[in-house]
């Protein structure tokens, strides 16, 4: 039998807005910036663990970001948050 003794999700996210709505780069990126953030609240909120690795703010206004998150909370994850 197997037992899962600890579990993480590495996740590359793009915040980004369709291409048919023609917001401007800015708009975009003030958009995409509030969905990210909502993003983290939710997060926040459910109380999962996370770490951002890497955020980038691309020319389109798109947001990329790079995260480890907890896996559910019937697991340890202390050793990825270290």
């Amino acid at each position: 039998m197997k037992r899962v003794l600890s579990a993480c999700i590495m996740q590359t996210l793009v915040f980004t807005q369709r291409k048919e709505l023609c917001f401007t780069a800015e708009k975009a990126l003030e958009l995409n910036r509030a969905e990210y953030a909502k993003y983290k609240a939710d997060l926040d909120k459910a109380n999962t663990r996370y770490q951002v690795l890497c955020e980038k703010e691309e020319p389109d206004g798109s947001v990329t970001v790079k995260i480890r998150k907890q896996y559910n909370d019937k697991t340890d994850v202390s050793e990825y948050f270290e």
